[in-house]
């Protein structure tokens, strides 16, 4: 084993929190997952191995504290009575198991539930339409009597934690996901009782559950306080007089900024440590132990984080996501195997699509439990055969890593002249550099393993790859951008004058840059059409993006980017036109027709960028089936098979690897719907 270098050793210091202590100082914040009580076996198997791969403090997602408080239908934990002990006490003794110390978030999400199943008023500081929802719901303002119930609802709540086993337990006051916070907030709060008015009454209720916390479960639970600083009215002067007043509570001060899209940027937008001038004021205040997030998978970065006294735990949900065993690799000297967070929220869009969470790094997240995926640990080969991988994109390169990592002998040709494929393409345009680290990764396994032989600028075609006597062809050839316009809208390809320039993402990231006025023509509605937009004004183009979708780039709201690419645009001046989809490309304009029937409308186009959908490159799939012996064994994976998302590319080559040896692993037992 490679020896840890000894500038990371302060990151495996034991931690002092209250009653307990913290092995390291690695903390795996609470972070949803898209199934919680639907499959509490699935959660617990995801949380172990966070605990099996290193990190000291492993958390739930919210645990609801009362029917008053519902996420449905979005899953989550449950803590209102007794008999929610057992199914959550799976989570804490599976974390015990590795001996890190098991982390329950508490959550009351006040004006943020619908109370859909329950029928219950949703609470709130006053009456107030609700939020996360366009559904004409108001709150009830609270009174007395809903106050101390909401009081001893977080009491027995954390009663019940302490019995199911866990050694932290959260109040939750952030992201505007809670009761708490929502007192804290004059948008929110306009009461004229001692829970209103000055900062000290509005925080009132979060300092009555913290004291009922700690007089109920703080002698052998640490109790912790999960607190956005600029919660308070986006204002930081509040956020920071909070801290101040509340600074002798909790054991435990975990801090971000706020809404959840603020604290989850992607990489697009923000990078690493982001939130440290945000947050670092906290912890020359308090002298407790202060948690900070900011996606870290560098441990340059967290050293210099908690050495200059900014931090004293590293939290992490995104990152530990990707790679569960990072605190791991750092420990045993191999920190060049974390597969890096590339921020690109594809695990938060699991959350708003009501699916369990996926990762573009790590396809084995929320496959653990059914199907018993593990993300360091594979099974031996099962054969001398030999695989030829046809393509070097992320679905080649994922398939071709775990089969060598397996022990299999692979073989990947890739016709470009380096390896990446749509990965490193796309991470070449505005914003998407870190998404480069699907291909690194991978790369850099592959080139460490003797029998995993890597050919670039090798073109196949059928003859050529039935020549290499492999016992298995997996093509993983990609897929091309359509020109014809056919998407989402449009069902028959455009028509297009014979002197029109029509153009496609792959011109464009193969270096076609166009001049004059550009029309962008986005019914994909992910970042691409957006990021191409950009590029363009980047280099002078006088470029407009249009869309027959209502908001920009629908896909986005997923991953809490619209708003933020939105404003980007604003801020860019690129104009965006909104409910027209293409009717008609001219020589010099286009038409647009409007969706809801209105008025049609011409623009000025030299050129235009369809980003509409993709034609799987499966033409040397076709050729070997109809040419290979019967007894030949020919697939397809990837977006040759079906285009996707880059997740979902290294799902399908990470599961045909998998399944080599066992054809019934490429059918899992299905999880339960909401």
């Amino acid at each position: 084993m490679t020896q840890r270098d000894p500038r990371y050793d302060i990151l495996f210091e034991e931690v002092r929190i209250g009653p307990v202590t913290a092995p390291n100082r690695f903390v795996q914040v609470p972070h949803c997952n898209g199934v919680s009580d639907l499959a509490p076996e699935a959660v617990a198997r995801m949380r172990e191995i966070k605990a099996e791969g290193g990190w000291g403090i492993v958390s739930t997602e919210i645990a609801e504290v009362g029917p008053e408080a519902e996420f449905w239908p979005f899953p989550s934990l449950h803590l209102w009575h007794d008999n929610h002990i057992a199914p959550i006490a799976r989570m804490a003794d599976a974390i015990h198991r590795h001996g890190a110390l098991a982390a329950v978030e508490l959550g009351h999400i006040g004006l943020a539930a619908g109370n859909r199943a329950s029928r219950r008023p949703v609470l709130g500081p006053a009456s107030h339409l609700i939020l996360e929802s366009v559904e004409p719901f108001q709150s009830r303002a609270m009174d007395s009597s809903d106050i101390r119930r909401v009081r001893e609802q977080h009491r027995a709540a954390a009663r019940r934690a302490r019995s199911a086993g866990f050694d932290v337990v959260y109040a939750y006051a952030s992201h505007g996901l809670s009761i708490f916070s929502q007192f804290l907030q004059r948008r929110f709060n306009d009461r004229g009782d001692e829970y209103g008015g000055s900062l000290e009454n509005r925080a009132r209720l979060l300092r009555e559950a913290l004291e009922d916390m700690k007089e109920d479960i703080g002698e052998s639970c640490a109790v912790a306080l999960r607190f956005a600083v600029n919660e308070i009215d986006n204002d930081p002067v509040q956020g920071r007089e909070l801290v101040e007043m509340l600074k002798d509570i909790p054991d435990l001060w975990d801090v971000n900024i706020s809404e959840w899209p603020s604290d989850s940027q992607t990489s697009r937008f923000a990078k690493e440590g982001f939130q440290e001038q945000d947050t670092a004021f906290v912890k020359s205040i308090v002298d407790r132990p202060v948690v900070g997030v900011g996606r870290f998978t560098s441990p340059d970065t967290m050293v210099s984080q908690v050495r200059r006294g900014i931090i004293d735990l590293v939290g992490a949900a995104r990152p530990s996501i990707a790679d569960p065993f990072l605190p791991r690799k750092i420990r045993e000297g191999r920190p060049e195997d974390i597969r890096e967070c590339i921020g690109c929220n594809v695990c938060v869009s699991g959350e708003f699509s009501y699916s369990p969470i996926r990762c573009t790094q790590n396809p084995t997240m929320m496959e653990e439990s059914r199907r018993g995926w593990h993300p360091e640990n594979l099974p031996p080969a099962g054969s001398n055969d030999t695989i030829l991988i046809i393509g070097g994109g992320p679905a080649g390169l994922e398939c071709a890593h775990v089969l060598a990592r397996r022990g299999y002998t692979v073989t990947l040709a890739e016709a470009r002249g380096e390896l990446g494929g749509r990965v490193l393409r796309e991470s070449a345009l505005p914003g998407l550099g870190e998404w480069r680290r699907v291909a690194d990764h991978r790369i850099h396994g592959l080139q460490q393993m003797a029998h995993a032989e890597l050919y670039t600028s090798s073109a196949l075609d059928a003859e050529t790859a039935l020549s290499f006597g492999a016992q298995h062809i997996v093509v993983a050839t990609g897929a091309t951008w359509r020109r014809d316009g056919r998407g989402r809208w449009l069902a028959e390809p455009l028509t297009v004058s014979a002197g029109a320039r029509v153009l496609t993402p792959d011109d464009i990231m193969d270096g076609t840059v166009p001049n004059g006025r550009v029309v962008v023509y986005d019914e994909d509605g992910t970042y691409l059409g957006n990021v191409i937009a950009e590029l363009l004004k980047s280099v002078g183009t006088d470029v407009t993006l249009v869309t027959p979708a209502s908001e920009i780039a629908p896909y986005l709201a997923l991953t809490m980017e619209q708003e933020t690419v939105a404003a980007r645009m604003t801020e860019l001046e690129i104009p965006v036109v909104r409910l027209k989809s293409m009717s008609r490309i001219a020589d010099s304009h286009v038409v647009l027709d409007c969706v809801h029937g209105g008025e049609s409308l011409d623009l000025q186009a030299s050129s235009v960028v369809l980003v509409t959908s993709r034609v799987p490159d499966d033409s040397l799939y076709r050729d070997l089936s109809a040419t290979a012996p019967t007894e030949a064994s020919i697939s397809k994976i990837g977006d040759c098979d079906a285009p996707h998302l880059i997740a979902g590319a290294v799902h399908a080559g990470h599961s045909w690897a998998r399944a080599l040896d066992s054809p019934s692993e490429r059918t899992p037992p299905p999880l339960p719907h909401p």
